[in-house]
This record gives C-alpha cells, structure tokens and sequence, in this order.
C-alpha cells in the first residue's frame, strides 16, 4: 500500500499533508508514530472514569495529531467530543465514543497496512 492508497483509504486529506511534509517517506514516518500514540486508549480510559480533564486533554491531543497527519474522519469526531468535553462534560454518553472509536479503528487498520509495505 502507498502513503496516497493509505490515505484514500481512510477519506484523509493526503494532498494538504504532502503538500507540508513534501515527501511520502516523511508522511509514512509520522503516520508510523501514530501507532504508538496513546490518545486513543487514554481518552477511553479516563472517559470510563469519569475523569473529564483528562479525558478533554486525551480528546484534543488527539484532534491536534489527527489534523496535522490529515486523518480527517479522525480529526472530524475527535474535534465533537473535545469541545463537548471542553464546555459541557456533564452531557458526556458513552455512544458519543463510538463515532471516534470507529475512525480510530479505520485509521489504525490502514497505517497498519502502510507499515506491512
């Protein structure tokens, strides 16, 4: 799989992110990195506990890794949550996770498919 094949893939924004990396290779590198990032499992933990701070800090770490890589489905439900975290975490449901949940898991499966190459 290409970094372009990767990115269509998941409907992300390879022509903004190539046009401020310039190379494939480095998109591919921090794409990569992203495997390792603990956002994901941090927001889903600290939502389980109700831990709304650090949940919002999870969320928009998140939304920031996700925009700046083009991983717009990614960036697109991270951004609701973080603003619902943000000014009303008090209207937090746990279906509000599934949107993101089902983003990261996209995402995650294709960078996977991108580091087998």
């Amino acid at each position: 799989m290409t970094v372009k094949e990767c990115y269509e893939e998941i409907n992300g924004d390879y022509e903004d992110v190539f046009g401020r990396f310039r190379k494939d290779e480095r998109i591919k590198k921090f794409a990569l990195k992203f495997l390792a990032d603990g956002s994901y499992d941090s927001l889903c933990k600290n939502l389980e506990e109700a831990e709304y701070d650090e949940a919002f800090r999870a969320a928009h770490t998140l939304k920031g890794v996700s925009q700046n890589l083009g991983f717009t489905g990614l960036h697109t439900a991270s951004d609701k949550l973080t603003e619902l975290l943000r000014n009303h975490p008090e209207d937090y449901v746990p279906s509000m996770l599934d949107e993101i949940k089902a983003e990261y898991e996209k995402t995650f499966a294709a960078i996977r498919k991108l580091q087998a190459e």
